[in-house]
């Protein structure tokens, strides 16, 4: 017999948000004498309040982001769009973004003061000055983006309340925290993409892991909150799945902020005897917060969720919350103290750069030879986590099926973990560490990217397994299986999945991206760099899915048609190769032209060479793709004649019969006719 936990004393939640925020403080405190993060630099201080103010309003817009995403993240996962535990869930997302939007908005403040110190006044001129930092500064420009984001998902947050309005909010909020993962970096400093991606990676693992704990602690106080959700109505939420739910997000968010602050680690100490410096110890510190959490959360898995139905819940339950908020504090401050410590190297670009340098923040690397396709490595770590995370969910799914006896092909299953690791090398390999140095290596990714990678991926039909290994919900939550039913099924699949709209966007997007500016942004942007990786890998994939997928889309076109929407493509492909190869001047030639390159052949032998992969290497997808269609034709004939054959077996050819005995009839007319 389950025995309801006794509801807990309502000081509860505010001691768990004392206990974090205190926590953070007392962190905060202590990291910044310790790593020397609130002296007065030599040259320009800018006074006590400036220097401990910026980190703590820094910390408070940490904060107020993990209430904004991770409420919206487990509201998404965990509870059902109408019950009071999701509006309640949204209340506190637009309450962590309006804390988020003001304390951003400080922060870009005495981010100004900090690095200007100008004479504070209500004139004309520090307005100006103001404005301009905003304006025109690449750190003002982020935290006014980041500022203005914040205020549109508190208005968001606090106006929509369904399943689609909501999602579109928890987008809008992991957004926000990309303007300010930009600039947690400097440009000028090697590792730059390495760093950015996994400050990123590291602040939304972060949101998304505290968030959600700060939601249940709201929730657990919640009248609408129950454990056992049968017994208390419709409208309860039961608190053992909420928190399973909750375990499984946090799993995951640990997982990435784990890697996330290895990879970020790395480029900021350099080496291990950086250990040992003010920023390695508090680097240590984290670590050891983190190891900590680790096992909070296995205690979760294995002890508290068990036996939430237990007498003594409630008891186990805030004892290891509030534990958890401890520790979770104490992270935070660290992590705000930390931002604002000088990393004992790359706190200073080169004094004298090289033209590779200046544009790409990296050396010139050495020839392209042979060898340098095995050995030579740039390590995207947002791909790097993508791709593990791929492949692992998948192999889970598999695992799943086979264990209560349903069989997987092993074929897609090859085909899957062939085109993730297809992606990671492309990414993180060789073609990454070359691309923004040699034009023909850029375009092969390309290639890789739009064709070869989609072919393999789609050919796993990663959704249909999906469908088949999730399980169904039936508490009105959407899990995975949900979501995914959702997105395959709404108007804006219906309609990028229609085979001449994939391949308008596969084949447009391909000119439009090399003959306008778009290829010049992903070369001095890093967010266009990834912008372009995403674009057609989806675009790819569409395209790709729309011909010879397995998994369900709202209309496929007939083979015939599928086969003379391919032979298009291909002509307008090998056209756009061609025009590459004709091209007489430079693309993007203050880039691949003033690079200082010695080795290889020059920049437009090297943009030829470019053209031609993209008229020849590129077109092998295409041709098996072509020979995919013809295959499937050919095998739906055949099961069609099949399916004919056995129903004139079991009618005893009937319609045959009754066809015969028409032609007769009219035969018969015909003769009486004439004669």
């Amino acid at each position: 017999m389950n025995v309801p936990a006794v509801p807990a004393p309502r000081g509860y939640r505010i001691a768990g948000l004392s206990i974090l925020i205190v926590a953070a403080l007392a962190a905060l405190v202590v990291a910044l004498a310790v790593g020397g993060g609130a002296q007065a630099p030599l040259l320009v201080d800018p006074g006590p309040v400036v220097l401990w103010g910026l980190p703590t309003a820094k910390l408070i817009s940490n904060l107020g982001a993990a209430a904004m995403l991770g409420s919206l993240v487990l509201a998404l996962f965990a509870l059902r769009s109408g019950s009071r535990p999701f509006d309640l869930s949204v209340d506190t997302a637009s309450v962590g973004a309006a804390v988020f939007t003001v304390s951003s908005g400080l922060t870009a403040f005495l981010t100004f003061m900090a690095a200007f110190n100008p004479k504070l006044s209500s004139g004309q001129a520090f307005g100006e000055q103001f404005g301009s930092f905003l304006l025109e500064i690449p750190l003002g420009q982020a935290w006014l983006i980041t500022t203005l984001m914040g205020a549109v998902v508190t208005v968001m947050a606090f106006a929509w309340r369904n399943w689609t309005g909501t999602l579109l909010t928890a987008i809008l909020a992991a957004a926000s925290l990309i303007p300010m993962a930009t600039q947690g970096h400097n440009g000028d400093l090697s590792g730059h993409t390495l760093a950015v991606n996994a400050i990123l990676l590291h602040t939304v693992g972060a949101a998304v892991w505290l968030g959600g704990l700060l939601l249940l602690v709201l929730l657990r106080q919640s009248t609408a909150l129950r454990t056992s959700a049968k017994k208390r109505g419709t409208d309860a939420t039961d608190l053992r799945a909420l928190v399973s739910r909750y375990s499984s997000l946090a799993l995951a968010a640990f997982a990435v902020v784990a890697v996330s602050g290895i990879a970020r680690g790395a480029v900021a100490l350099g080496d291990w005897n950086a250990l040992w410096s003010p920023y390695g110890l508090i680097m240590l510190a984290k670590a050891a917060l983190l190891v900590g959490l680790g096992l909070f959360g296995l205690w979760y898995r294995l002890r508290l969720i068990p036996h939430l139905d237990g007498p003594h819940a409630a008891r186990s339950f805030w004892a290891l919350v509030l534990g958890e908020l401890a520790l979770m504090g104490l992270a935070s401050g660290a992590a705000a103290a930390l931002a604002r410590t000088p990393p004992p190297v790359g706190d200073e670009a080169p004094a004298a750069q090289t033209p590779a340098e200046r544009l790409t923040t990296q050396p010139l690397p050495p020839e392209f030879t042979l060898d340098r396709w095995f050995t030579s490595f740039d390590i995207d770590i947002l791909w790097l986590v993508a791709g593990a995370l791929g492949l692992f969910f998948y192999l889970a799914g598999v695992r799943r099926l086979r264990a209560r006896g349903d069989a997987w092909p092993i074929y897609r299953t090859i085909f899957w973990v062939a085109g993730i690791l297809l992606l990671i090398w492309v990414t993180c390999g060789p073609i990454n560490a070359y691309q923004e140095y040699l034009f023909s290596i850029h375009m092969l990714g390309h290639m890789m990217l739009s064709m070869a990678i989609p072919l393999l991926l789609v050919s796993s039909a990663p959704i249909t397994l999906a469908l088949r290994a999730i399980h169904k919900r039936t508490d009105g939550t959407r899990g995975g299986r949900e979501w995914i039913m959702w997105a395959v099924h709404s108007p804006a699949s219906r309609i990028l999945t229609q085979p001449f709209v994939a391949a308008a966007i596969f084949i447009v997007s391909l000119w439009a991206f090399y003959f306008t500016d778009l290829v010049r942004w992903s070369m001095y942007d890093h967010l266009g760099h990834e912008w372009m990786i995403i674009h057609f890998l989806i675009s790819g994939y569409l395209f790709v899915m729309s011909l010879v997928g397995i998994d369900p889309v709202p209309y496929r076109l007939p083979y015939p048609g599928r086969l003379i929407t391919l032979i298009a493509v291909m002509a307008m492909h090998a056209f756009f190769g061609m025009a590459l190869m004709m091209q007489e001047g430079l693309m993007v030639a203050e880039w691949f032209g003033s690079m200082g390159r010695t080795w290889g052949p020059t920049p437009m032998e090297d943009q030829y060479i470019g053209g031609g992969i993209a008229w020849s290497i590129g077109e092998i997808p295409t041709l098996i793709l072509a020979i995919t269609v013809a295959i499937q034709w050919s095998r739906s004939d055949a099961r069609l004649q099949k399916r004919r054959d056995r129903h004139a077996d079991r009618t005893g050819d009937a319609e045959l019969a009754e066809y015969n005995a028409q032609l007769a009839a009219l035969a018969e007319r015909d003769r009486r006719s004439n004669g």
